[in-house]
């Protein structure tokens, strides 16, 4: 209930608030000055006024004491006064006697009434209110008085006074966190317009020369997504040039098979020459296959689902057994630990089917293929296995590349298919943070391909 109650509140807020982070930063900065101005104001008001009252009240005292033995102790009455017209009653002096008798007072017509309570009170009087000192002294009281109308409106002009530094700085203070704000975020200003007159194909990195550190790390995952996309379109590239290059051979030959097909004089012309080219069309959906497959492994990402990876090798070793029973061969999984790993369990699939096939196809009629799938440490490593004529080291390394096709005694790309198998694997290992490595089998004689997937 709290929750449905506060959110149109935070988002009536959130509305309000500009979007600009210059402008948020301007709004809180500003509304804090503002803020603390007025209560430092208040507080400055506060304490001048307390120190002008208590500054007035002695001048009031000092003035008292220095009556104490200005008037003769036996005066006996009011001596003459001043003019009316020049008398101020703000201020107002008055010493009595012991007995009561009022011997002077500072103005005709401002005697304030007598009181006993010596030190400060305010008394009512002459329809406002004053302040009023008292002391005694052997043989008089003096009494020094102030309106308490003018003394507060000095005490005012005085802490207005006070606050006038405050009110000039005040802009001042506004100028410099504008100035501030709008400095400290050029550099995110100069990004933004660099990225703005960029073209569709830069992807360059951005200068994240003095940018605030909260700023630089965006930019540089920014620079990080530029550098893979870049590694992307120049794969892509490659991938397309490559992909022409090799479709043209197959769709070429599929002209002239059907060529032949057309130019055949009896049946068993035609029929060969049917079988020619369905044998071709075969081929080339495999290829197309393959490179849909291909590019859609490079640039997707790996979901992360638990897959029991013995599980997916039993599930491609079905996948190959009509091919390995047609060519008469052995193929199997060999003593296996359980491997739960995330991933995507249709790719690592493929995977494992890729280099079965690619074992069943180099390795001679008769031959055997083993697959394993072992736990050490922490990691799980599958090994395929074959008794065919496996790859020389020198190839080992291009075997992985796009469109090579090679065999321990041949020279790169003389060998049959297309090239993509091991191309494929190395693109699915490397969405699963997997390495693939080829070597001799010391058991079967052949190719041994080890991938090697790291537990998280």
């Amino acid at each position: 209930m709290t929750n449905v109650q506060t959110t149109p509140w935070r988002s009536a807020l959130q509305s309000m608030l500009p979007r600009s982070l210059r402008m948020q930063l301007l709004v809180f900065l500003l509304a804090a000055i503002v803020l603390a101005g007025a209560v430092q104001g208040a507080l400055a008001y506060r304490a001048a006024l307390a120190e002008a009252d208590a500054l007035f009240d002695y001048h009031m005292q000092q003035t008292a004491l220095a009556l104490r033995s200005g008037l003769p102790v036996d005066a006996q009455g009011l001596g003459p006064g001043l003019d009316p017209e020049d008398e101020n009653h703000e201020f107002v002096v008055q010493v009595w006697t012991n007995e009561g008798l009022r011997i002077f007072e500072s103005a005709v017509g401002a005697a304030l009434p007598q009181i006993a309570v010596l030190g400060f009170t305010d008394v009512k009087a002459r329809g406002g209110t004053y302040r009023v000192f008292s002391m005694q002294t052997r043989s008089q009281v003096i009494q020094v008085a102030q309106n308490m109308a003018a003394r507060q409106g000095m005490a005012r002009s005085l802490a207005l006074r006070t606050l006038a530094p405050l009110a000039i700085m005040a802009p001042l203070l506004v100028l410099a966190v504008w100035w501030g704000v709008s400095r400290s975020l050029a550099p995110v200003e100069r990004v933004r317009r660099q990225l703005a007159r960029r073209q569709a194909d830069d992807l360059s990195p951005v200068n994240d020369a003095a940018l605030p550190d909260e700023v630089q790390p965006l930019v540089g995952e920014l620079n990080l997504l530029f550098e893979r996309v870049q590694r992307a379109f120049e794969a892509q590239q490659h991938f397309v040039a490559d992909a022409a290059h090799e479709l043209r051979s197959p769709l070429a030959a599929l002209r002239l098979q059907l060529q032949g097909l057309q130019r055949a004089g009896d049946d068993a012309a035609r029929s060969a020459a049917a079988e020619r080219l369905s044998a071709g069309i075969d081929r080339a959906t495999r290829l197309v296959e393959q490179l849909l497959t291909l590019a859609r492994q490079e640039s997707g990402t790996a979901p992360a689902e638990p897959v029991d990876l013995r599980a997916v090798a039993q599930l491609a070793l079905a996948d190959v057994a009509p091919a390995a029973q047609a060519r008469g061969m052995d193929v199997g999984l060999l003593e296996s630990d359980a491997a739960p790993l995330p991933g995507n369990a249709e790719a690592l699939r493929m995977l494992v089917r890729n280099l079965l096939d690619n074992a069943i196809k180099y390795t001679p009629p008769g031959g055997q293929v083993d697959v394993q799938v072992r736990a050490e440490g922490g990691h799980i490593v599958l090994t395929v296995e074959d008794s065919g004529p496996g790859i020389a080291p020198e190839h080992r390394e291009r075997a992985m590349q796009r469109f090579v096709r090679v065999t321990a005694d041949s020279t790169p790309d003389s060998a049959p298919g297309s090239g993509l198998g091991l191309a494929i694997v190395q693109a699915i290992a490397q969405r699963h943070g997997a390495t693939v490595a080829l070597g001799a089998s010391e058991r079967l004689g052949g190719l041994m391909v080890a991938v090697q997937f790291a537990i998280k």
